[in-house]
């Protein structure tokens, strides 16, 4: 699998490499949208692992809303997790 994914509550949580290659972006895209038609999602949730993906990244991206846009299942996309910053402790 090229992308990750998990189904809870009736959403699709799909997590898109940041460094995808271009050569694997159709490869994804199918991906994605098999997810969606074996779990008939309510919502779409897309998150970005990094704050530069790739172009192909993007296009995978573009593809996912494409089709959600034509299936009509709302979808929204989060940025990467960030894990707060540690502070050295002061003595």
């Amino acid at each position: 699998m090229l992308i990750g994914h998990a189904f809870e509550e009736g959403v699709l949580h799909l997590s898109l490499p940041g460094d995808l290659a271009l050569s694997s972006r159709s490869a994804a895209d199918l991906e994605a949208q098999a997810l969606a038609h074996a779990h008939r999602p309510r919502h779409v949730r897309v998150q970005l692992t990094t704050t530069d993906p790739s172009p192909a990244s993007l296009s995978v991206l573009s593809c996912v809303r494409r089709f959600c846009e034509n299936v009509r299942i709302p979808m929204t996309v989060v940025g990467p997790v960030r894990t707060p910053a540690t502070v050295p402790l002061q003595e």
